[in-house]
């Protein structure tokens, strides 16, 4: 390769022994990936097939599910193609776009849960106007801005890093995420500004709403009565635990990547892997076992397997 291909292509050196395990790796990570699929897909089906599912609160569950999935295919198939690799290398353009698939579903999914608190709280708190707010061309324009509005925002700071010129082609990670920073010859002191306006915009402003819409929801329904305090329980509950779990992963991974600890590829590789791993698979289980519409359906369609297997 001449040298501009050379300065194209980026090692991802985050792998370890690779060479040794590569098949191990492999089968672990398609078996994980194959579990986020199913599990995400079927609660998805569930509120596609069942009537009573066809509400705005699941509409908007069914939509996080699919951002898990979309998430997930950002890094599983490249990473999964790279354990079978002898060399794991990707093209600076590749890396960028992954980088920014990556952070549009990440940013996505507080855009997501900031508009499902305002559907608790509309429902809960103005019950009467809700059939009137929450109509199916506002479920979808509120869709379209989860989606879209992150998605615009990330774009930016990506577009501005295409024609930065690299002076280290080794990223210390097994996918390209804001590590792509650390090329650079130099830091752009433009992008580090827009990058924090982006953060602000499409995580920290998200968060703090939510904060709030859920404050106000529980100091109104502590004036109620103990059903209405039930209910408003049951269904925050499972989006709080969701934000908590994503919040504190993505906090870790900014951490890290801001304050570039010196850690062994080992611990690295375990404290990235939490966030692919972990984060697909809690949003189908809390969703799954703590909506009761839910777990009902899940629990129907598992006996009606079971009964199958046995007879």
């Amino acid at each position: 390769m001449d040298s501009k291909a050379n300065i194209s292509y980026i090692t991802l050196g985050g792998f370890v022994e690779v060479e040794k395990y590569k098949f191990l790796y492999f089968f672990i990570m398609l078996i994980v990936y194959i579990i986020i699929i199913c599990s995400n897909v079927t609660i998805v089906c569930l509120i596609w097939i069942h009537q009573n599912l066809h509400e705005p609160m699941y509409i908007f569950i069914a939509a996080l599910l699919c951002n898990s999935v979309l998430f997930s295919s950002v890094i599983y198939p490249k990473m999964l193609l790279d354990f079978l690799s002898e060399k794991q290398v990707i093209t600076y353009s590749a890396c960028l776009f992954q980088c920014f698939l990556y952070y549009g579903f990440s940013c996505s999914e507080f855009v997501l849960l900031a508009v499902m608190a305002y559907d608790r709280y509309v429902s809960i708190c103005k019950p009467l106007q809700y059939p009137t707010i929450m109509k199916k061309t506002n479920i979808k324009r509120l869709l379209v801005f989860a989606w879209l509005f992150p998605a615009a925002q990330v774009s930016v700071p990506i577009a501005m890093n295409a024609e930065t010129e690299l002076c280290n082609l080794t990223l210390k990670g097994i996918y390209c995420n804001n590590l792509v920073n650390t090329l650079h010859c130099v830091m752009s002191r433009t992008v580090t500004i827009y990058g924090v306006i982006v953060l602000l915009n499409v995580t920290i402003f998200p968060v703090l709403f939510i904060v709030f819409t859920y404050t106000k929801i529980f100091v109104i329904t502590f004036r109620n009565c103990k059903e209405v305090r039930k209910k408003a329980a049951e269904t925050c509950l499972p989006h709080l635990l969701v934000l908590i779990n994503f919040s504190c992963l993505i906090t870790y991974e900014i951490v890290l990547v801001r304050i570039q600890f010196d850690l062994p590829n080992t611990v690295r590789l375990i404290v990235t892997l939490q966030l692919v791993i972990c984060h697909p698979l809690f949003n189908p289980i809390i969703y799954g076992i703590k909506m009761k519409e839910i777990s009902k359906h899940l629990k129907m369609l598992f006996g009606k397997y079971k009964h199958k297997i046995l007879h």
